[in-house]
């Protein structure tokens, strides 16, 4: 199998470096990530400077850092980087979750979704992160869990977006197929002025995290599911349109474009 290996954290994070050498044995690996910290950078594309690129090999594994976003390195890997087309696109693992809203944001799962909309096989992986986060314990899974979803659930069209409680392998609970929580981030930034008096402001928005559940986890949300220990499993869709809103918009009137 052809993995390609992408993040948002950059080339040298802890969580991208565990996952291939998890993976190095199993699976013919190209690693194509940002240079730099790219958290936060969603869908975004470099479009007003070129994207220059170092390419190394090491260990039979073929490292490539650009100096671009999360979507740019799998736009460009998939088109001109690599000589064959991979079965399989593995982003993160990410040093945080991704869960509710903050998959709106997340340059890890924006990898998958480009890579889906190439019509290619995309999982998400992140880690919740205290300090004494591993992330040995999801590469240590990850091949289990990729080839699950390789196996029985391949559909490119669906992005597989998994999250890890920051927990040791023997404390999981399991793991539980979720949906998106929909509490939304509690906005907050600091206010501070620098050395010339300017005012400036520093984004400190907490995930609003969901409450543990004591009674049946059935249609947990991922942030749930993560609180009480399990790895939650989300499929995600890049099409975000409200179909169930079609019928009723066509049978509505509709405004005149007069001049």
């Amino acid at each position: 199998m052809r993995i390609l290996l992408t993040n948002d954290d950059g080339i040298e994070a802890a969580g991208i470096r565990a996952l291939a050498r998890a993976l190095a044995s199993r699976a013919a690996l190209t690693v194509c990530a940002p240079a730099r910290q790219r958290s936060a950078d969603s869908s975004s594309l470099t479009i007003f400077h070129p994207l220059m690129i170092h390419r190394r090999h090491d260990r039979g594994v073929d490292w490539i850092s650009i100096d671009g976003t999360p979507a740019d390195c799998v736009k460009l890997a998939l088109s001109e980087l690599m000589p064959e087309p991979p079965d399989l696109v593995l982003s993160g693992i990410n040093n945080g979750l991704n869960t509710g809203s903050n998959i709106l944001y997340s340059g890890t799962v924006a990898a998958a979704l480009e890579a889906g909309l190439a019509g290619v096989q995309a999982v998400a992986l992140s880690q919740d992160a205290p300090p004494a986060a591993d992330p040995a314990v999801p590469a240590a899974l990850a091949w289990r869990l990729v080839r699950w979803v390789w196996q029985h659930h391949r559909d490119p069209a669906v992005v597989y977006n998994i999250n890890f409680p920051a927990l040791p392998r023997r404390r999981l609970r399991g793991i539980l197929i979720t949906r998106q929580e929909g509490s939304p981030y509690r906005d907050s930034y600091e206010r501070r002025r620098d050395p010339r008096g300017r005012t400036y402001y520093w984004i400190r928005g907490v995930a609003q995290r969901a409450p543990g559940r004591n009674g049946p986890m059935k249609n947990a949300t991922d942030a749930e599911a993560v609180v009480a220990g399990y790895v939650s499993v989300t499929p995600l869709r890049r099409d975000m349109t409200a179909s169930d809103r079609l019928d009723a918009l066509r049978r509505s009137p509709r405004p005149t474009l007069g001049r």
